[in-house]
């Protein structure tokens, strides 16, 4: 989006300094299933025209039951990966572009929330990533808030703005800028100091929207902005989120491997056993 290389923009051009930590947090969507913290023992019948057996894949068998379908797959490790997994690619896309993370080799993670099972995602969570220094920036923190968690009130917000129950904070040495969930409308502030700033050239390219970026990479008139390679790793990164919260360890992970390296146990939620004779 356009807003999102503002903020690209806007950090690589030094307006808030070196950020050092970011701040993304959500309450959306976490009332829909948080209720859920074992499997349903009632066996009712399946709809009519759904066809459980193929919804299921590549997932272990299970009796079908609407706690599991329609959205509320997404409380259920098996099926989803909770409210990270649903709204941190959005909120973190232009934090995961602008301060050039991909370029790590290696991260930790750590996270606490309302509390876990072996079959359901939490209520609320706080994750806190860790990034080394990278291509000439600071380390860097990212903390994730969910399920009603926010974020310690930034000084330069003036009294009469609030944060909102959706949006990222990123915090530099010189100043911070404050947007709003899905990444939109970012701003510095306060805005008399957003007013001031002479905003630099636009240097990436744009796009028409993300279903014409779609298309046309579709239809071979290149590659879209969020092509498999970029976007796997910005998905590796926050869901990484999900294994410290299931680990409940601070975990170190070697990204290039896709392996965490101080406690080998966590790796069985990065790569999971499926169904057999299903692999991905």
């Amino acid at each position: 989006s356009e807003d999102i290389r503002l903020a690209c923009e806007w950090i690589w051009d030094g307006a808030i300094g070196d950020v050092h930590d970011v701040h993304a947090w959500t309450s959306t969507g976490a009332d829909r299933w948080t209720s859920f913290t074992e499997r349903p023992k009632e066996t009712p019948a399946v709809p009519a025209g759904f066809d459980w057996q193929r919804w299921l894949e590549p997932v272990p068998p299970r009796p079908y039951h609407p706690d599991y379908a329609p959205v509320r797959w997404r409380a259920w490790w098996q099926f989803g990966s909770g409210t990270i997994g649903d709204f941190a690619c959005h909120h973190l896309d232009p934090a995961f572009w602008a301060l050039k993370l991909q370029q790590c080799s290696t991260f930790s993670v750590e996270a606490s929330s309302s509390g876990v099972t072996e079959e359901t995602c939490p209520a609320a969570s706080l994750i806190y990533f860790d990034f080394p220094a990278r291509a000439g920036m600071p380390p860097v923190r990212i903390t994730w808030y969910e399920g009603g968690l926010m974020p310690p009130r930034p000084a330069e917000l003036e009294p009469s703005r609030n944060l909102g129950d959706n949006g990222i904070l990123y915090i530099g040495t010189k100043g911070a800028i404050l947007g709003e969930g899905w990444s939109r409308s970012p701003r510095i502030i306060p805005e008399t100091k957003m007013r001031a700033y002479r905003k630099p050239p636009k240097t990436l390219p744009r796009v028409k929207g993300h279903h014409r970026d779609w298309l046309d990479a579709c239809k071979g008139k290149g590659a879209a902005s969020n092509h498999f390679d970029y976007s796997g790793p910005l998905t590796e990164f926050t869901l990484m989120g999900n294994v410290a919260l299931r680990a409940g360890k601070k975990l170190d992970f070697d990204w290039k491997n896709m392996t965490v390296t101080n406690t080998p146990e966590a790796n069985k939620y990065i790569k999971p056993q499926y169904r057999e004779g299903r692999t991905i």
